[in-house]
């Protein structure tokens, strides 16, 4: 565990580092919860000897909170600057509805520091003006009521309800991280995404081995979003995981994890 501070922002990080030549796999966690979503991947990947880095983003978990609005460009920069920090030139880069929105805007910034991309349960299109007012609706409600109600009310969203009632410490975990999150770095978050740019066109321009999840039941992100994904990726794979809503890593981690191993195991090691 670590923390890294660029200016008034402290990044609060984990670094699971190794003597392995592969490039590091960095993740990067979605709306509302923290890194410890992917604790399970962390715990996988870490057996094999890769060296895995996972952070809180600013406004989530352990770092600090900034109010007003956070565009994606802001998250991908604290990314470059931590892993600068770090002394880490090339990665594996994968994220997770927002965080894979972040990405995204990594890889528009920064293509030549990715070995790999991961892109579970997200969606590359530029909101519509009807979801961008929905967004900006979703942030005031969240400064004015808090994350509770918010998060009772997308709990079977994000884990779909047979998996609730099935593996309910999932659940709870997934219902803790969001109540625990800021509602003014929820709150900043939502206003940034919805200004975020369309991402197919740059997508188009991936040179790099790229892995698409999505669970079969995500109603967030569905299927035909991921489709869309590995049509303007080249090469890329798709994953669809069956039984699952938006967090297919917790609600079925054992198949999340061997798709995961099957892509980091295809890509070549030290340059």
């Amino acid at each position: 565990m670590g923390t890294f501070t660029k200016g008034p922002v402290t990044i609060d990080y984990d670094d699971h580092r190794s003597d392995d030549t592969t490039p590091p796999l960095v993740l990067v966690h979605g709306h509302p919860f923290d890194r410890s979503m992917w604790a399970p991947q962390v715990e996988h990947v870490g057996r094999t000897g890769r060296q895995v880095i996972v952070s809180d983003l600013r406004g989530y978990g352990r770092s600090t909170v900034v109010p007003g609005k956070t565009p994606l460009q802001v998250f991908a920069q604290d990314i470059a600057d931590l892993l600068d920090r770090l002394g880490v030139a090339e990665i594996v880069l994968g994220g997770l509805s927002m965080g894979g929105q972040i990405v995204m805007e990594f890889h528009r910034l920064f293509p030549d520091r990715l070995r790999g991309l991961i892109l579970a349960d997200t969606t590359p299109q530029a909101e519509t003006e009807e979801s961008r007012r929905a967004r900006e609706a979703m942030a005031d409600r969240l400064l004015r009521e808090g994350m509770d109600g918010y998060a009772e009310e997308v709990l079977p969203k994000m884990v779909a309800p047979a998996n609730i009632r099935r593996y309910p410490a999932v659940a709870e975990h997934v219902l803790g991280m969001m109540r625990g999150t800021s509602p003014d770095g929820a709150a900043a978050a939502q206003l940034g995404r919805a200004e975020r740019p369309d991402y197919v066109a740059s997508l188009a321009r991936v040179r790099v081995p790229t892995l698409i999840v999505v669970g079969s039941e995500d109603e967030y992100t569905p299927i035909a979003d991921a489709r869309l994904m590995h049509e303007v990726v080249p090469g890329s794979t798709l994953v669809v995981i069956e039984g699952t809503a938006h967090l297919p890593n917790l609600e079925r981690p054992a198949v999340f994890n061997e798709a995961l191993s099957r892509f980091l195991d295809s890509i070549p090691g030290e340059r």
